[in-house]
């Protein structure tokens, strides 16, 4: 019995768990009120017929946030992990603001490059770490892919209908705010972490040459990227094999994602109580490799299409989870 409470997870976990995806799932939510309307929303504004500067303006956010990942990463073990993730939250609502207000499309590009700069994930990510023992860290990594998943799918049923009343510049200012209510989640119910372990420092150098973290950083880049590839072409596919209209796509999105994760926590569970990660973790790479592969060639098919988007979904949450773990 004594074993068995020592396996399960504690209430401090649980609440580190729920917190840190809280603080993920208010930040995205955000930013995933964006995407699906900014390419309309850019054709209001001054620059905003110019292509390159729209995607520019959609994918300036990524670029700053891998630029600070690592010096974001390296405060935090310096000056401490909820300090700096509430002073990245504090530049990301500085950038919501300077969008929210922006008049052209280029301050709306230097907006994105500033929220971009509060680049909390990999602080979000050692705080998880610091606050759970190994052998439920894929559990809380868990917690936190599905928020994000969550999060997506909701955006995709509200974002259409928040921009008709309040506009983009509104779901800037709402971005601001949310960001707001992550920090006061950091501040009072995110567990106070351990005092740091003392040991040798690794010469930043060392840490961009292992060849260990490089595969890591590869598979999760492969990972994302297939994930926007996604939502370049399925969008397209939908309204051509289904005569869906864009409105209607969440029809589509929100039951792909709700099964997702209902079919990936028995896989999770499995892995972890028979030894079986990496077993789990290749046949989901297996998995989305074969989806990619069927829409590819017979993505003319509505059916395959929605099912194609279901395993997607699976494959990328399970992975999504396993990867940092």
């Amino acid at each position: 019995m004594s074993d068995h409470l020592t396996d399960a997870m504690s209430r401090e976990e649980k609440r580190a768990g729920v917190s840190l995806a809280a603080i993920f799932a208010l930040r995205m939510l955000g930013m995933f009120l964006i995407l699906p309307v900014f390419a309309i929303h850019a054709h209001t504004l001054p620059g905003g017929d110019n292509l390159t500067l729209v995607g520019l303006a959609l994918g300036a956010y990524g670029l700053t946030q891998a630029f600070f990942q690592i010096p974001f990463g390296m405060a935090s073990d310096a000056f401490g992990r909820k300090r700096m993730i509430v002073f990245g939250l504090l530049i990301f609502v500085i950038g919501s603001v300077v969008a929210a207000l922006a008049t052209d499309i280029y301050w709306t590009i230097f907006g994105r490059i500033v929220q971009g700069a509060g680049a909390i994930s990999a602080a979000v990510t050692a705080l998880a770490a610091d606050l759970t023992r190994e052998q439920h860290r894929t559990k809380v990594m868990a917690m936190i892919g599905s928020s994000i998943g969550l999060v997506f799918a909701l955006s995709l049923v509200i974002a259409p209908v928040l921009y008709a009343i309040i506009g983009m510049s509104g779901i800037f200012w709402m971005t601001g705010g949310l960001a707001l209510t992550a920090i006061a989640v950091v501040v009072y119910i995110v567990p106070e972490p351990p005092p740091p372990h003392p040991g040798p420092r690794v010469p930043l150098r060392e840490v961009l040459v292992n060849t260990q973290l490089l595969r890591l950083n590869l598979g999760i880049f492969i990972l994302h990227m297939s994930q926007m590839m996604m939502f370049v072409v399925v969008p397209g596919l939908l309204i051509s094999t289904g005569d869906l209209p864009l409105a209607s796509h969440w029809k589509v999105y929100l039951p792909a994602v709700l099964l997702s994760f209902v079919l990936m926590v028995p896989a999770i569970i499995y892995a972890e109580k028979r030894q079986k990660l990496r077993t789990v973790f290749v046949s989901a790479i297996i998995l989305l490799l074969l989806t990619l592969l069927l829409l590819g060639l017979q993505g003319n098919h509505f059916s395959i299409v929605a099912g194609g988007l279901l395993s997607f979904f699976v494959a990328f949450n399970l992975l999504e989870a396993m990867l940092p773990s």
